[in-house]
């Protein structure tokens, strides 16, 4: 899920920067180094929104620069196992289609999609259902649940986050749409089957003739 938390940390501002309007420099150096980077414990940063506060400054020996107690606001996206959520296909391949959850891209695996054997349509950047004819494309949004989820704080780009569609309530919103409308279908018929007006058959009304 997406946070939006308020954090504290200690923000050194180069020498070269010290003339300049502080927080706006504060704010800079934070996103430089916050945005795309991974906290286990805090989450994945997406962006750094705002500086709430800043203490005085220190000095250390032997560095021109100076260090301040800096709170500030940050948008994270902390992921767990079987969380449900909605990302965008970014790109397709012949084994799978990589989704982007904002500051970081997950990737659905073909065996992933559907129980139905899937096609890869190289010239219009689609995955296909075989039998429904359902389809993932770039730009589509998909609801999907993480199945693997492996963070690299040193490495953010080497994360692996894997994803799966093959649950109920889960696909693109062509998808869920259709589901959505299935089930009102069956809702409305409940029985499932289509009304018909009764209508006297040919051999009754023979019958009803020679009774008389």
């Amino acid at each position: 899920m997406y946070h939006k938390l308020m954090l504290e940390d200690k923000v050194r501002v180069p020498p070269q920067r010290l003339g300049e309007k502080l927080e706006k420099v504060i704010l800079e150096v934070l996103q430089e180094q916050l945005e795309g980077s991974i906290d286990k414990e805090i989450g994945i940063f997406i962006c750094v929104t705002k500086v709430q506060d800043v203490g005085e400054g220190e000095l250390v020996p032997g560095d021109g620069g100076v260090y301040y107690d800096v709170k500030f606001e940050a948008m994270v996206l902390r992921l767990g196992l079987q969380e449900v959520i909605e990302g965008l296909v970014v790109e397709t391949t012949s084994f799978g289609a990589f989704v982007s959850l904002g500051p970081i891209d997950a990737m659905l695996h073909v065996s992933q999609i559907s129980d139905e054997y899937i096609n890869y349509d190289e010239k219009n950047a689609r995955l296909i259902c075989q039998e429904s004819k359902r389809f993932i494309g770039v730009g589509d949004i998909v609801r999907v649940r993480v199945v693997t989820l492996s963070l690299n704080e040193r490495e953010p780009r080497d994360s692996k986050i894997g994803l799966t569609m093959r649950q109920a309530g889960l696909g693109t919103a062509l998808w869920l749409e259709e589901e959505m409308n299935k089930e009102k279908e069956k809702a409305s018929n409940p029985d499932g089957a289509a009304k018909v007006t009764p209508v006297k058959s040919k051999g009754k009304r023979k019958e009803h003739a020679s009774g008389e």
